[in-house]
């Protein structure tokens, strides 16, 4: 009898340790479904105040129209004007030839309309010369109307030179470019990295889980990729090194979930500014916040969106010029979680519209904006 109590007793713990069996479903696919195919209506009924147009004619200083010309120009420019976006930044000019295409397509056919951005070219990188030949270039393409210098995300992070051996942000041979753009007064619009999430283990605790779901290969495991503080050190010591030359942190420098850490960057860098594309959804997740940042950084801060989608504009102006409460966001991945709008005070949307583009980008005609 002992025997068999101590047997029982036996399997009931190792029953008790095993893993419990979750319930097969009944079949009903509502109960197997994903979170990606997840899509909840709210229950929550509240003012709903949608914009879609601007309050104030604005400056998108963030986005890539390279490949637009002719009658894509015009839908182009109409679809701007119901927007009442003034002004796009092409950040995608080119250099030498293509600059000069980009610029004739564009800017002789809508002068007002479009600002081009050169970029750099980095074929070569190890000859004997090339810092000297690139400077040269991009000063050739600033003198031939290029308003700006535009560094794609590529530059820290992929591009190498031909040993193999990766290019940081901070590399001298770029240190006479960067010059040239603070002597002749045009900024640089510089993308370091990406959202710091996408360095981090893809678990359960990512923020980022779904998108890296659905895009693996947007993840940057440390054994192909520098870690995210490392190429954010150097991008802060390529402003530090050039006090004269204005720098535009682009996508708020991934540190829209940390507003407070990117003020104490920008107070330490009086030459730094930054821009809005593609991380609304860390601002209208924490409005209050938000709104005081902005408040206090106005002077600091464009807009810009990146990709071309006129209908995402709506949820840009909808968060900054409202204060409507929990409305959705235009792109899940990015965001699972609801908006809340700012109602930013006039005189900050102003400067995020377009006093700021105005003051930081030169050869904009200010004849088109208010005061």
């Amino acid at each position: 009898m002992v025997r068999f109590l101590l047997v029982a007793l036996l399997v009931a713990g190792a029953l008790a340790q095993s893993p419990r069996r979750r319930p097969e479903p009944a079949g009903d696919p509502n109960l197997v479904m994903t979170i990606d195919e997840y899509e909840p209506r709210t229950g929550v009924v509240l003012p709903q105040n949608p914009v879609t147009r601007a309050r104030y004619p604005f400056v998108d200083a963030h986005n890539h129209q390279n490949r637009c010309t002719g009658d894509c120009l015009d839908r182009l420019v109409a679809e701007m004007d119901k927007l009442n976006l003034r002004l796009m930044v092409n950040l995608s000019g080119g250099y030498g030839d293509n600059l000069r295409r980009n610029l004739a397509a564009q800017k002789q056919r809508f002068p007002d309309r479009f600002a081009i951005f050169a970029n750099l070219d980095f074929n070569g990188l190890d000859e004997p010369g090339y810092a000297r030949r690139v400077a040269a270039q991009l000063e050739s393409d600033i003198r031939a109307g290029a308003q700006g210098l535009k560094f794609f995300k590529n530059f820290g992070m992929d591009l190498k030179d031909s040993s193999g051996k990766r290019i940081q942000v901070d590399d001298p041979r770029f240190d006479e470019a960067f010059e040239v753009c603070g002597r002749l007064g045009v900024p640089i619009l510089i993308h370091v990295a990406e959202p710091k999430q996408f360095f981090e283990p893809h678990d359960k605790h990512n923020e980022r889980w779904l998108e890296l779901k659905q895009f693996p290969g947007r993840a940057r495991p440390p054994d192909r990729y520098p870690s995210w503080e490392t190429m954010m050190s150097e991008l802060y010591r390529r402003v530090e090194r050039h006090p004269k030359t204005r720098f535009i942190n682009a996508h708020l420098g991934w540190l829209g979930g940390d507003l407070g850490e990117l003020g104490r960057l920008l107070d330490k860098y009086p030459n730094m500014y930054t821009e809005v594309a593609a991380v609304l959804a860390e601002l209208g997740r924490q409005p209050r916040f938000a709104r005081q940042w902005f408040i206090r950084y106005q002077d600091r801060v464009l807009f810009g969106k990146d990709t071309w989608a006129p209908s995402e504009y709506y949820v840009y102006f909808r968060v900054f010029e409202t204060a409507d409460e929990y409305f959705d966001y235009y792109r899940k991945r990015h965001a699972f979680w609801k908006m809340y709008g700012l109602d930013l005070p006039d005189e900050v949307l102003k400067k995020l519209y377009y006093k700021n583009a105005l003051r930081i980008i030169p050869g904009i005609d200010p004849s088109g904006y208010p005061n």
